[in-house]
């Protein structure tokens, strides 16, 4: 499983970048479900006035999914793009999923009744391609030494200390 994750492409988030527009939201929840609505989005921007910054926040793919683990009915696995996708054929909506993601980046949609989350687009994500301010780039993971202790490090260095 490693050497499949190092050939995958993973978004990038690059916060310093971020001009708080949201315009991620609206390509995503448009890509996904034809409609302008932030709340349906895979991608939310968390805005912290005091630091005066915005972070896009996403499923960051993780290399052992807690959401995969705890699906009852298997409906979480990985795609041929090793990303993290839900079969919404058989998920039934429990919410497990989004229970057990540490980062809280798997949204309910109610009318449907299931869970969802990035899902990389098939691998032409649309918050990145619309990105007018280059804060998310879709790149190789082999090219990113330790993409978790860099974007905490990011995150440390514009939010200061309170984050923590």
């Amino acid at each position: 499983m490693m050497n499949a994750r190092k050939h995958m492409k993973q978004i990038v988030i690059k916060p310093e970048k971020c001009i708080g527009c949201r315009t991620c939201e609206l390509a995503c929840s448009f890509g996904h479900f034809g409609e302008f609505n932030p709340k349906l989005a895979n991608v939310h921007v968390f805005e912290y006035e005091k630091a005066a910054v915005a972070i896009p926040m996403m499923c960051l793919q993780c290399e052992n999914p807690s959401c995969l683990k705890v699906c009852p009915v298997h409906a979480i696995t990985r795609d041929e793009n090793n990303a993290v996708v839900i079969n919404y054929k058989k998920c039934i909506g429990c919410k497990m999923c989004a229970n057990a993601c540490p980062l809280g980046n798997i949204s309910y949609h109610p009318l449907a009744g299931k869970v969802f989350k990035c899902d990389l687009c098939g691998g032409d994500p649309k918050c990145v391609k619309y990105c007018p301010g280059h804060a998310l780039e879709y790149t190789e993971t082999d090219a990113i030494p330790d993409k978790r202790a860099a974007v905490s490090a990011r995150y440390r260095d514009l939010i200061g200390e309170e984050a923590q």
